[in-house]
């Protein structure tokens, strides 16, 4: 089984240059109406779809209100995503930070609202 998690979203090209250029995910299937992205390992992938396209039944209709959604990246070196991200002149939303469960890392912000959280994961202060 796998998950591929849908943003429906006016923003496709803002979208499409931010997770490409920013990130570094490519593009799996593009058309006018939806974009399909993947990491850059291809392990994962989510999507963003154009709201009230008349090809979509009416669940799929609706945009996202940029409230309620955010995405978990985990990185082997949070920090050095941290420096790449700062060199690119990104806006850091909540900066570099460990946390007591175990935790490092730091959120930005796509284009549309969505909180995207890069964490190195570590053992738990005991």
């Amino acid at each position: 089984m796998n998950l591929n998690a849908g943003i429906i979203t006016e923003k496709l090209q803002e979208t499409k240059e931010f997770y490409t250029h920013t990130l570094g995910f490519g593009v799996t299937f593009e058309n006018d109406f939806y974009l399909l992205l993947h990491t850059p390992d291809k392990s994962a992938e989510i999507s963003f779809l154009k709201p009230n396209h008349p090809s979509q039944q009416p669940i799929f209709q609706s945009p996202f209100n940029g409230k309620g959604v955010y995405l978990t990246i985990e990185v082997s070196d949070v920090d050095a995503i941290y420096e790449q991200l700062k060199n690119k002149d990104i806006a850091i939303e909540v900066a570099m930070r460990d946390e007591d469960w175990g935790d490092r890392h730091f959120v930005i912000v796509d284009p549309n609202g969505i909180g995207i959280d890069f964490v190195t994961y570590t053992a738990p202060d005991e």
